[in-house]
């Protein structure tokens, strides 16, 4: 396992979480023990992939609002309909460093479908703006922070007052 070093915690974490699922508890209430270990494994190690990825790269964040828990990691983005605490995925990456940002408390939803969108590869294009503009996290969060969202692990440099 290179690049993030992994506790025991967060392995039995996603070994319990993919033991869970239904499908793999169905598989073994049938007898089938052998592939629902197989299809576990695969979950695991996928997940690993998007821990790793959501604790290295620029842009990724967790998205907490009242359609569930995104996770986004540029291109791709994990999500689930519960809240954060349900997903056991988003709770390990925000522990492990990745942003959280939790928009339920913002009210205004036209200002906040209006934002732009976090850049995919941490670069920023100064020269596209409008419909479909991205710009980097520590703007996103400047923006939807100011609409009454609330920020963990947060990453931008601490302002002095």
């Amino acid at each position: 396992m290179k690049g993030i070093p992994m506790q025991t915690g967060v392995l039995r974490v996603l070994r319990a979480t993919a033991a869970s699922w239904w499908r793999h508890r169905e598989l073994r209430r049938t007898g089938e023990t052998e592939l629902a270990r197989q299809l576990e494994r695969k979950a695991v190690l996928r997940d690993l992939g998007y821990l790793r990825q959501a604790t290295s790269l620029p842009n990724a964040h967790v998205i907490c609002g009242d359609g569930g828990t995104f996770i986004h990691l540029g291109w791709t983005t994990v999500s689930t309909l519960a809240p954060i605490e349900r997903f056991p995925l988003a709770v390990l990456a925000v522990a492990r460093g990745t942003p959280a940002i939790d928009i339920r408390p913002v009210t205004n939803v036209i200002a906040f479908a209006n934002l732009p969108q976090v850049t995919r590869d941490g670069s920023v294009d100064p020269d596209r703006s409008g419909a479909g503009r991205s710009v980097s996290l520590t703007t996103y969060i400047d923006m939807v922070e100011k609409l009454g969202a609330s920020i963990t692990n947060d990453p931008r440099p601490r302002r002095s007052i």
